[in-house]
């Protein structure tokens, strides 16, 4: 159909600051500044919203009556002020101001004159087409080429404006402009509307106007297009010269005289191109009896028949009702941050406005309600009906002659018909992209009525890209293959009926091969076809294999995404043989535990990164075998992906955990065993593997059966312990002294080593903080825990003997190591169990964070619980199913979040209600000041963010938000292209042109150099046995060389410069000056550290010893380090 009211949404870049969530100060224009010059410009406060400060006599002043009137039109037609204000800001942001009117309607009245005097041209056959000039191709393919018929120019009878700018309800920033050109009379004939005849006519009559306009100074482009994806049916696009050029784009629509073609002869069960002429074979009246018949052909006839009805339908309806105009351009801000408007089958503007339309007559909807609720009764009609089953119509005549309901749905999967009664809107929407509209409906209308805060932003401003709303992306590619899958279907009549456009007719068989195959792992099947570019008037049209590629999206059910079995009938049905048939040479007989024999077909998946791809399996199983065509699929490798290791050093924990609640021995028996570490809440990037040291590649030190690294060998392999808290009974033994309580607990780190030694044969080394425990090849660092300690560090006593409490740094961080962290870690393990991605994104999010060596800067837990947000508050999306999904909206989340006015809460297990994050919020904005630059926010940290205090600083949070901006885009096109050229890895290559100095370290000396983004070919040996077994003697634990030289490096030099690392493999330290580090300092001994004297104005001064401090990099990292390369051009002194 026509889209009268199709435009395209602006970027979120083009909105008013005051609807932007990104971070303040972080615009694209500083994306190429240096870090070390990223000052919070102005003072602390800057940028934060602040409440109004009015007088005490405004602020008692009696409201006017047009402010009563304006709250009570708020409290009945918005649910929030704030809403109102959003809408409003939205919408004039997006219309079409009356200074560009008055210049669209001036080139308007041009091009009218323009099109009049195209001159005429003599009658002759369709097929003799030597008058066309050279410069000019007719833009349709006119295949079969012979056709009957006379043609001959004649200028339009009339030239009507037609769509969404008449009605007013077009919004930016691109501006179409529908013209329709009513065709002479004398130029068609009686049956122009058999073999494509009136098609045919059409384009010549658009190439005959091409050819003339394009030669006029008026027009700075003249082009053909499709602007519905219908290749039948092209348009002529006009563009103004000069500095106009994007203020509008009109677009021409030949259409036939009122009543030209016959309604009883365009039915949906009718034939209008005959099979003989079409197959390019004699005429024979066998066939020519059981003609198939051409519902879309007859209904894009039909089209151009009501363009003119249908405007003057809509501006009927929507007239002088500013709500219903608001609200339809709503809902194309709606359809345009889904996709949901684009290409041949979109669910289009003009389509939603007859949607509209219909809840009008229905009376849904009432001329007098705001956009807002216009918008929202439109989502709940579309969440609520279902047009595919049972159809809807804006002719409400009790004329006999006109066709049911019925007759439509047996041509067309959905049905939404005209005010005539015989046109069907929905004609060229499959059912897929109606679900997918369905779906996306029900998903608003969810968020609407939760009434969150971020309502708003999360419906209207947040883009939906098929690449992070769908778990899998499967390209179909070339689209060549899909012709040969239409010709083994036999699908000769849809063919006939779509004038040749094999994707649309293969569309339908293919989409319910695959509703058929996943199931009920399936939740949701779209498919996204690249909208056809327009192309200049002397090149031939695009063919239909020219868009590449055809993109099918899947979201599956939770319990479908790692299912290997596919469970078929028993043996002995008559469904058995139906089952085999569809699941070919995969299906098989198969005996089950419950005794039966039933058709089976298994999916080969070892690891859970297999399992992930076994959609992908089925889905290229189908196409195969159903279609004769394959696809490919998006992924992060196919090889495993660490969660097996994971889930083994679970299970281990699991096992010490009984080991130690069954202790015999202990003075006070265990009451609670704890996790405290990434691995066990399976959020560790690099999984641990049970290690088994090589005794030769160390010194062994026998009294305490521990290993020591051997100076002539590469540095071991790195071995983490896990860290495990273990909670002790409460007793009234317990001392109240802070000093006694550590030497008691000293003394239970050398028992609970004891015991597990003598009990269980496990090798211990016990100190006054730890005990660290070798099992299975896993080391874990038991910590005992007393839970009156904290309290006890917060007691200071007064001289007057008065006990008050008061936090400390050492209650603090005893505190969150006990009892905090322990807790985190049990809420994310749970998380993981219901969303198994939900790893795989805070393991990546981690390794890309640290790959721009920031990791130093923001602490595990935080980046843990920014990956769980996106499961917990999905919202506009559902939660992710795949990794790489979850990535995306990482780093979606990262750019656009507004870190500096909003806290992000977390809300884990669901336990802070609605009222309770209200107040959060409002405790924020009351605190912001005090509180760190990155606020996050748990039911168990509702007001201090403990895990962001000391980090990231406001420059390191612009910079990964710089840095998540710009690769967000990256990797979707590596992700939606990925044939293209690229790297996925390009996203985690860090930019080391930003720093000042680069120390570059021997790769003999990183333990982990492996974990490297571009792993490297050949590394060296770390000291391991490949071969699994028992071990006596502790391996060394926690030993990273660089790690150490860093810690050295920041505090000899912390005070000068600002050192990043990444940790997974890194061969280099990068290093910024602070800003100050440069400033004369006064000639004091206190600066005297990385300084030297120099005499300034008669006074001596110190500056940075730059050559010196150069110089102590290599000599404190002797060995470790190969080069230091100090970039001077960057710096001066």
């Amino acid at each position: 159909m026509l889209d009268v009211c199709d435009v395209t949404l602006a970027s979120p870049c083009h909105w008013p600051q005051v609807m932007e969530s990104a971070l303040e100060g972080t615009g694209k224009e500083g994306k190429k500044e240096s870090l070390k010059k990223r000052k919070m410009a102005g003072s602390p406060g800057e940028g934060l919203l602040q409440p109004v400060k009015l007088s005490r006599a405004e602020l008692y002043k009696e409201p006017t009556n047009e402010e009563l009137s304006r709250l009570r039109e708020t409290e009945s037609l918005f649910h929030s002020s704030l809403l109102r204000l959003q809408v409003e800001e939205l919408l004039k942001e997006v219309r079409l101001s009356e200074k560009k009117k008055e210049r669209i309607d001036a080139f308007l009245r041009e091009v009218n004159q323009r099109i009049m005097r195209v001159p005429s041209t003599p009658e002759t056959d369709l097929t003799n087409q030597a008058w066309l000039p050279d410069g000019v191709q007719v833009p349709v393919h006119q295949v079969p080429y012979t056709v009957k018929g006379r043609f001959h120019f004649l200028p339009p009878a009339q030239v009507t404006i037609v769509g969404s700018y008449l009605l007013g309800t077009c919004i930016r920033p691109d501006i179409n402009v529908d013209v329709a050109l009513t065709i002479p009379r004398e130029i068609l004939q009686d049956k122009d509307g058999l073999n494509q005849r009136y098609f045919r006519k059409r384009a010549l009559y658009l190439a005959h106007l091409a050819h003339h306009l394009a030669k006029d100074p008026l027009f700075g482009s003249v082009r053909f297009s499709y602007p519905n994806g219908c290749h039948l049916k092209p348009s002529l696009l006009l563009r103004p010269h000069g500095k106009d050029e994007r203020l509008v784009t009109v677009r021409l629509h030949p259409c036939p005289p009122p009543d030209f073609f016959r309604p009883c002869r365009l039915l949906p069960s009718k034939s209008n191109v005959r099979s003989a002429w079409y197959r390019g074979q004699r005429y024979c009246a066998a066939l020519s009896s059981h003609e198939p018949p051409t519902p879309h052909y007859n209904t894009w006839l039909l089209q151009d028949t009501a363009l003119e009805s249908h405007v003057q339908l809509l501006s009927a309806v929507l007239g002088s009702a500013s709500g219903l105009k608001d609200g339809v351009a709503l809902l194309k801000v709606w359809l345009r941050q889904r996709e949901l408007d684009k290409g041949l089958g979109g669910f289009s503007g003009f389509l939603v406005s007859m949607v509209v339309a219909f809840l009008v007559s229905t009376r849904k909807i009432h001329t007098t309600m705001s956009g807002y609720q216009v918008l929202r009764s439109t989502l709940q009609f579309l969440a609520s009906s279902d047009l595919t089953v049972n159809g809807i119509s804006l002719c409400f005549s009790s004329d006999p002659s006109l066709p049911a309901l019925a007759d439509f749905h047996q041509a067309f999967p959905v049905v939404f018909l005209d005010s005539s009664g015989r046109l069907n809107l929905c004609a060229d929407i499959t059912a897929s992209t109606y679900h997918q509209v369905q779906h996306e409906a029900r998903l608003s209308m969810a968020l609407l009525d939760s009434k969150a805060d971020d309502g708003f932003q999360l419906l209207l401003m947040t883009p939906k890209p098929m690449i992070q709303a769908f778990d899998h992306i499967l390209h179909i590619r070339p689209l060549s293959r899909l012709q040969a899958a239409c010709h083994r279907l036999k699908l000769w009549p849809e063919l006939q009926d779509l004038g040749g456009d094999y994707v649309s007719a293969a569309l339908g068989p293919l989409t319910t091969l695959l509703e058929q195959g996943l199931g009920s792992r399936l939740q949701l099947l779209a498919h996204s076809r690249p909208p056809v570019s327009e192309w200049d008037i002397s090149q031939e049209p695009p063919k239909h294999r020219d868009p590449g590629v055809l993109t099918l999206g899947l979201i599956l059910q939770p319990e479908g995404l790692t299912s290997v079995l596919e469970l078929g009938p028993e043996a002995d049905q008559p469904e058995a043989a139906d089952f085999r048939q569809f699941w070919g040479s995969r299906s098989e007989l198969r005996r089950f535990q419950d005794g039966a024999i039933r058709e089976a077909v298994v999916w080969e998946a070892a690891s859970m990164a297999q399992k992930r791809l076994i959609p992908h399996q089925m889905v290229t199983h189908l196409l195969e075998v159903g279609m004769g065509c394959g696809a490919l699929a998006q992924a992060f490798g196919t090889s495993s992906t660490g969660e097996e290791a994971l889930a083994a050093a679970v299970r281990c924990y699991d096992d010490l955990s009984r080991l130690l609640w069954g202790l015999d021995g202990l003075p006070l028996t265990v009451s609670a065993v704890q996790g405290a570490h990434p691995v066990l809440r399976y959020t560790e990037v690099f999984p641990p593997t049970p290690v088994r040291p090589a005794h030769s590649f160390y010194e062994q030190l026998r009294e305490l059966a521990s290993l020591l690294p051997r100076p002539d060998k590469p540095c071991p392999a790195y071995v983490e312990p896990m860290t495990v808290v273990c909670h002790l009974e409460g007793s009234g033994q317990w001392p109240q002294d802070a000093e006694a309580i550590r030497r008691v607990r000293a003394a239970f780190q050398l028992r609970l080593a004891e015991l597990l030694t003598q009990q269980h044969g496990l090798p211990c080394r016990a100190t006054a903080t730890h005990t660290d425990v070798l099992k299975d090849g896993f080391v874990f660092r038991i910590r005992v825990a007393y839970q009156r300690e904290p309290q006890i560090l917060k007691e200071t006593r007064s001289p007057e003997g008065m006990i008050s409490l008061r936090d400390t740094p050492a209650s603090l961080r005893l505190e969150r190591d006990t009892r905090q962290l322990p807790l985190l870690t049990s809420a994310l393990h749970g998380l993981q169990q219901q969303h198994p991605a939900f790893s795989g994104v805070a393991r990546l999010a981690k390794r890309w964070v640290r790959a721009q060596l920031l990791g130093g800067e923001l602490t595990d837990e935080s980046l843990d619980l920014v990956a769980a947000a996106l499961f917990l508050h999905p919202e506009p999306f559902t939660p992710p199913s795949s990794p790489q999904v979850g990535f995306l909206r990482f780093l979606f989340l990262i750019s656009t979040f507004d870190w500096k006015n909003n806290p992000l809460i977390v809300n884990l297990n669901n336990e802070l209600s609605v009222e309770e994050q209200v107040e959060i919020r409002s405790v924020f904005l009351a605190t912001r000041a005090k509180l760190p630059v990155m606020v996050i926010v748990t039911p168990q940290d509702r007001k201090s963010s403990v895990w962001t205090q000391d980090g990231p600083s406001p420059q390191i949070l612009h910079q990964l938000v710089v840095l998540a901006a710009e690769a967000l885009p990256v990797l979707e096109k590596q992700l939606m292209d990925p044939r293209g050229p690229g790297d996925i890895r390009t996203v985690f290559r860090p930019p080391l042109d930003m720093y000042d100095v680069l120390i570059r370290l021997a790769p003999r000396h990183i333990p982990r150099h492996r974990q490297a983004v571009d792993s490297p070919a050949a590394s060296f040996c770390r000291g391991l046995l490949s071969e699994p077994g028992p071990s006596s003697l502790m391996p060394v634990l926690g030993y990273d060389p660089p790690q150490l030289y860093l810690a050295q490096l920041r505090e000899a030099f912390g005070h000068l410069a600002l050192f990043f690392y990444d940790q997974h493999g890194g061969e280099v330290i990068g290093v910024l000056w602070k800003p100050t580090s440069f400033q004369p300092q006064p000639f004091k001994a206190s600066n005297a550290k990385g300084r030297m004297v120099v005499s300034q104005g008669r006074e001596p001064v110190m500056v940075p010893n730059v050559e010196a401090i150069l110089e102590d990099f290599a000599i404190l990292g002797e060995g470790l380090v190969q080069a230091v390369e100090a970039r001077s051009e960057r710096w001066t002194v």
